[in-house]
């Protein structure tokens, strides 16, 4: 007797089989009991009828409640009808262990009773589809740098130099050292990988301290980063528009049902293809200002702006050159204005805002230390990072892309807390 998960039961057709799982629903039509068992890799129906098995067998079904755990034993049937095409004519059944009350039924609740219950939640159905494109999307990421021969490098999540703004820093005592900080980022030392290996990307848990109450912010999220030697900002947006098309093709290829069950419109997800459309800062708060936004120029957006301007196109859409007062101290300074950075944001469309943030980097040693004391910055915690200017110093760019945000938009969510197994936001660290 075979075991196997649900979601092979087609290469068993005939065959009695052995299925692990709980029970995700139950009906009875008098002497035919019908159990709907899942296992994580799909749902299966199972069938048993008075008289075809042992009596203690056939009034097991009187004691099963939903989310009980079990051992099924079947032959497998091709039935149209059933969920998948197969199903169980059940021949044995072992309780593992009975579910009292589970909490989850399947009447409405509301968001936080679910998220209260988040380990639990997981199970049905809507995050159960949610989690399984995340994984696709994150395999895509990989399988797209590793097929064009990016090194991954491990960037620390303590550190002592900042990344981004110290506003937003998650901050511990480091042993007798001092101070040390949950990273915002490691592109700081994918700068210094790149000038090792060329190509380099980071994958990993970033942290940013902010008070955010919008659905588009978490306090701990995933990012991952890539730096590429000798690259422009204009190189850098042509690869963040081939990593974009390439999660979103594989997504589509990969994941039929599972958007099927989310009632996305993946008409909009065929029509992100290279090139993505590209505007100023300037040209964006000119737009901006025509659709009734009180936006001034030298103003970073936030989401209200972000949404009106990706819902304008039919793709994502770069936005490039944003003012240098609202950008990190990093990005490279504008060749001919003093006033702006060579750097991109990449906005995901239907409203969703960004999904990738980039730049040119700023290889000049004078420039970089200037800007580090504009900002007030410690400098011996960047001692190492200028370092990268003074030996062998080359142009070279990179870009983050939030997996959360991404999910959200692809699965066409209405809050970045679906997208992420146990969400951290101001308000929950429970579960």
């Amino acid at each position: 007797m075979d075991f196997c998960y649900i979601e092979d039961v087609g290469k068993f057709e005939g065959k009695k089989v052995t299925v692990k799982g709980w029970l995700y629903n139950k009906r009875s039509k008098g002497k035919i009991h019908f159990l709907l068992v899942r296992d994580g890799t799909g749902v299966i129906q199972c069938v048993m009828t008075k008289g075809e098995v042992a009596d203690d067998i056939f009034n097991a079904y009187d004691l099963l409640t939903q989310e009980s755990s079990l051992e099924i034993v079947g032959r497998v049937r091709q039935d149209q009808r059933a969920p998948g095409g197969y199903e169980l004519n059940l021949e044995d059944l072992k309780i593992v262990q009975i579910a009292q009350d589970y909490p989850i039924t399947p009447k409405p609740h509301g968001a936080p009773f679910l998220f209260e219950h988040r380990h639990l939640y997981l199970r049905s159905t809507r995050p159960h589809a949610i989690m399984r494109v995340r994984n696709e999307l994150i395999w895509a990421i990989r399988k797209f740098f590793y097929e064009n021969n990016f090194v991954l490098i491990d960037s620390p999540i303590l550190t002592g130099a900042i990344g981004e703004t110290a506003a937003t820093l998650f901050e511990t005592k480091y042993f007798d050292l001092g101070k040390a900080y949950l990273a915002q980022t490691g592109q700081l030392y994918l700068e210094a990988a790149c000038t090792a290996f060329g190509k380099v990307y980071c994958f990993g848990p970033t942290f940013r301290a902010e008070k955010s109450k919008t659905r588009r912010h978490l306090t701990e999220f995933w990012m991952v980063e890539a730096e590429e030697a000798y690259y422009d900002n204009e190189q850098n947006m042509e690869l963040q528009e081939d990593l974009s098309v390439f999660i979103v093709d594989w997504v589509l290829d990969n994941c039929k049902e599972e958007l099927k069950i989310l009632e996305r419109d993946t008409s909009k997800l065929e029509n992100v293809k290279n090139p993505f459309p590209r505007i100023s800062y300037d040209e964006a708060v000119e737009r901006l200002k025509k659709a009734g936004s009180k936006i001034e120029w030298g103003t970073d957006f936030g989401g209200d702006e972000e949404t009106i301007l990706s819902k304008t196109f039919d793709r994502p859409v770069f936005i490039y050159n944003y003012p240098k007062k609202a950008r990190a101290f990093y990005m490279k300074p504008h060749p001919t204005r003093d006033d702006v950075v060579l750097c991109a944001d990449l906005l995901a469309p239907e409203g969703y805002g960004e999904i990738i943030g980039g730049s040119q980097r700023n290889d000049d040693y004078d420039s970089l230390i200037q800007r580090i004391k504009e900002e007030k910055l410690p400098e011996d915690a960047y001692t190492w990072f200028l370092d990268l200017r003074k030996y062998g110093s080359v142009p070279h760019s990179g870009f983050g892309l939030g997996v959360e945000r991404t999910v959200t938009w692809i699965c066409g969510l209405s809050h970045i807390r679906e997208s992420i197994p146990f969400p951290r936001t101001i308000y929950r660290l429970y579960p």
